[in-house]
């Protein structure tokens, strides 16, 4: 029985009341980490609690930083917060991190450390080894700065609809409205709106694209993609692989994108479906309306989650007790949501930015599974066990957006309202896919040719999207949007490369909801027997624990993409 009755462990090696104010306040507890003398296996156990004790610590800390400044970004003394210690901090960590990894793997007591308990652990301390070098510190300091960047530049994009300010994801929501006029124009205005920024965003992405080719090629790397897939420790599968997927996708997944797209046009009665015309519903039909407010939209996450399973529903509560949560949308706020995990206190903090739109309520019920994770991994006994890969870590949010459509009436009490909001849920699971694709494929083109020119930038992005695209939705007359478009995305700029993760773990979510359907407690015993691993178990084996295969070739999501098809199928 599992309890979010989370508890947060006893200090054994940093006082209860430490806080992390400057480098002073915690250099001498990593020189007892480097000085100390490991002969004995229970030194070395004693060891590897304490360095995980700080390495929580340390964690916890610059991710409220992280949280505060985007909670309100026009908060200077908050963005100081954060850059203090990336600038100040952090870059004196990170040699002795790198000499306490060297000190853990040269030490004759590591090699009989339980292989079983102990692989995935070892392998990515050998990882960070292999990757570190000094003179990549300052540049890894001021990348941390400049990606912040994006949100401060993001966060205060407003456009004005029927003489009141909205955020660009609050307006969003007209996009939704029967009115075909109000459509284009709130379109026009968040495109033109985005065009105010973007030689700064070209600019800003410019200035990370070289300062992270250089720390590829600083740590012997041809370029950037080939040290990132190294660092994200992506051990499990290759570039190849990558390409593989883009393929599968152009030839399984964008043929249904473009039946649903034609579906759409002809449900809306219209000769040419316009890109401000893909959210909407005919005349006569208002959009979704799932909640009024943050408050009311979390309400109705808990009892949805409870109705799943009940320890479900109490993560969120024990993250409500806790304050926490910052769901509205709100000026100054940047872009996006995330669960953050909270490595020491184990409760995570949830951010988004709703608008009372139906996208929202996918949003919520996503960064829920995440938080679930955090809650399932907190048990494990070092702060390392519980980072987990990427690739995982979206299957617990994407198959919570599944398992939970089940109880989706708390949010539509009206049957047809419920009824289109599963179509849209099914159609995103779909859609979703060409643009993984495209995004990840043009950050392989990026960092390929990390020399590259604006307009070169240009010209491959509307090739590569142009690939992916079903030639159901049309842009004329829009080519100075599309040719911007990318950089709504907020990975790009923040976390390069993490991105196709999404697709891999789409694919995972959609293997459980499969077996959701046939066997609903068997795939949720699957879903939490797998996600209370955290990072112990390699990719394929967290997969095998759900019950899944680790798989993305063609065959694989042929069979689920027809699978997602008759779904759809079946609730019209």
């Amino acid at each position: 029985m599992y309890s979010a009755d989370i508890q947060k462990p006893v200090r054994r090696f940093v006082p209860g009341n430490f806080e992390l104010t400057d480098w002073k306040s915690i250099e001498h507890f990593l020189i007892d980490l480097e000085e100390r003398s490991i002969t004995t296996p229970p030194d070395l156990e004693r060891w590897l609690h304490d360095m995980s004790e700080l390495e929580a610590i340390i964690s916890e800390d610059v991710s409220w930083r992280h949280i505060r400044m985007t909670c309100n970004t026009e908060d200077k003394s908050l963005r100081d917060h954060f850059t203090y210690f990336v600038m100040e901090i952090q870059p004196k960590i990170q040699p002795y991190a790198d000499r306490l990894n060297r000190k853990l793997i040269d030490n004759p007591l590591t090699a009989s450390l339980d292989h079983d308990k102990y692989f995935t652990y070892l392998r990515s301390i050998k990882k960070s080894i292999e990757l570190f070098r000094e003179e990549n510190i300052p540049i890894q300091s001021e990348l941390s700065v400049l990606a912040q960047q994006y949100g401060a530049i993001s966060g205060k994009m407003t456009v004005t609809v029927n003489d009141q300010e909205y955020t660009l994801q609050q307006a969003m929501k007209f996009l939704e409205n029967p009115d075909r006029d109000l459509r284009e124009q709130v379109f026009r205005k968040v495109q033109e709106r985005r065009l105010q920024d973007k030689e700064a965003l070209n600019k800003l992405y410019s200035d990370l694209i070289q300062r992270r080719h250089q720390v590829a090629k600083n740590a012997g790397f041809e370029n950037y993609r080939d040290y990132k897939f190294v660092e994200m420790g992506r051990f499990d599968y290759t570039k190849e692989d990558c390409f593989h997927f883009h393929d599968a996708v152009k030839k399984y997944v964008v043929p249904l994108v473009s039946l649903i797209n034609q579906h759409k046009k002809k449900k809306l009665g219209l000769d040419t479906l316009r890109p401000w015309d893909t959210e909407a519903e005919p005349a006569g039909i208002e959009p979704l309306n799932p909640f009024k407010n943050g408050n009311e939209l979390l309400e109705k996450t808990m009892h949805c989650f409870r109705e799943l399973r009940p320890f479900f529903a109490d993560c969120l509560l024990t993250m409500k007790k806790m304050n926490r949560f910052d769901l509205e949308s709100r000026i100054g706020k940047a872009p996006g949501g995330y669960n953050c995990s909270l490595a020491e206190t184990g409760a995570p903090f949830i951010f988004m930015n709703a608008a009372g739109q139906m996208h929202d309520v996918t949003t919520m019920v996503h960064e829920g599974g995440h938080a679930i994770h955090s809650f399932l991994s907190h048990h494990l006994e070092l702060s390392a066990f519980k980072e987990y890969p990427m690739e995982i870590a979206e299957v617990a949010s994407m198959a919570m957006e599944l398992f939970s459509m089940e109880n989706w009436n708390l949010y539509f009490e009206k049957p047809d309202d419920l009824k289109r909001a599963k179509i849209q849920q099914l159609e995103r699971v779909i859609t979703i896919f060409p643009w993984i694709a495209t995004i990840d494929k043009f950050q392989h083109w990026v960092y390929e040719n990390p020399s590259h020119s604006l307009e070169e930038r240009t010209e491959n992005w509307l090739r590569i999207n142009s690939e992916f695209s079903s030639g159901t939705v049309d842009w004329t007359g829009l080519g100075e949007y599309q040719k911007n478009i990318w950089q709504k995305q907020l990975h790009l700029f923040e976390v390069p490369f993490y991105y196709i993760e999404y697709g891999i773990a789409q694919l995972g979510a959609i293997g459980l909801w499969m077996q959701f359907k046939k066997n609903k407690e068997a795939a949720l015993d699957h879903y939490t027997a797998a996600l209370e691993l955290g990072g112990t178990k390699t990719l394929p084996h967290l997969y095998a624990a759900a019950g899944l295969k680790f798989d993305f070739s063609g065959e694989y999501i042929k069979e689920l993409m027809d699978f997602v098809e008759e779904q759809i199928s079946f609730v019209l």
